[in-house]
């Protein structure tokens, strides 16, 4: 019980009851969002914009600047994703589809996930919040706090699983704004990643959120690959 009121209802305490509706509707939509990604729903976009604009309210509230970062960029790519899915190819005169990533893609993928780790990586230490540590270093400090079971020491190695959180979705999302069934590998990741993250960090309502987007990653992926699969038996 201490736990559970340590990790969900304490940091509420001083949480204005404003923040507290918005958090809640902003999880609401993003969970509506990914719902329409299953979907294959153009309406993952209004929804998802929806959600990650007020998130990038809050998460200025909460000096979480990170997430701030990755909001905005869903934002930016959630319109991205929108004209995508909305327009027809002067190509093949039909919209796009869903697909596999080829090598192309694959090598895009990895670019944009170096950046983006790279990118976080020198913000953290700039502002001296991520420990200048080597690789061999860096993987025993953050095996050492995961594995010593106590919630102070696994916040100091946030800044760490943010690291990834944020490259990989970054990458997950220009997937899913081509409409690559991979972009769902990259969400489970996120989100598994994710989850224990936000209620570590107080926010409960969004450590949910994540948590039925993990579950809504996986079906997503198993409506996109059966979708595949059929277009493939009418060839």
């Amino acid at each position: 019980m201490d736990t559970l009121f340590e990790f969900f209802i304490a940091p509420y305490k001083e949480a204005t009851f404003l923040n507290i509706i918005l958090e809640f509707i902003a999880a609401v939509f993003g969970v509506i969002s990914v719902f329409y990604a299953k979907k294959e729903n153009i309406l993952v976009y209004p929804t998802g914009i929806i959600s990650t604009a007020l998130y990038v309210y809050l998460l200025s509230q909460w000096a979480l600047y990170g997430d701030l970062i990755i909001n905005i960029y869903y934002t930016l790519m959630s319109l991205y994703g929108w004209y995508l899915w909305s327009r027809i190819s002067y190509k093949s005169q039909m919209p796009l589809r869903i697909s596999r990533t080829n090598l192309s893609d694959k090598f895009k993928a990895l670019g944009i996930f170096i950046f983006t780790a790279i990118f976080v990586i020198a913000v953290y230490r700039y502002y001296q919040v991520m420990p200048n540590l080597n690789l061999n270093n860096s993987v025993s400090y953050v095996y050492q706090h995961l594995s010593s079971g106590s919630l102070t020491e696994f916040r100091k190695i946030t800044p760490y699983l943010d690291t990834f959180t944020t490259a990989s979705a970054f990458v997950a999302m220009w997937l899913m704004a081509n409409k690559k069934i991979e972009n769902w590998v990259f969400w489970i990741l996120t989100n598994i990643v994710s989850i224990p993250l936000y209620f570590v960090k107080g926010y409960g309502f969004t450590g949910i959120q994540y948590l039925i987007f993990l579950i809504l990653a996986i079906l997503g992926y198993k409506a996109w690959n059966t979708h595949l699969n059929s277009r493939k038996a009418l060839l």
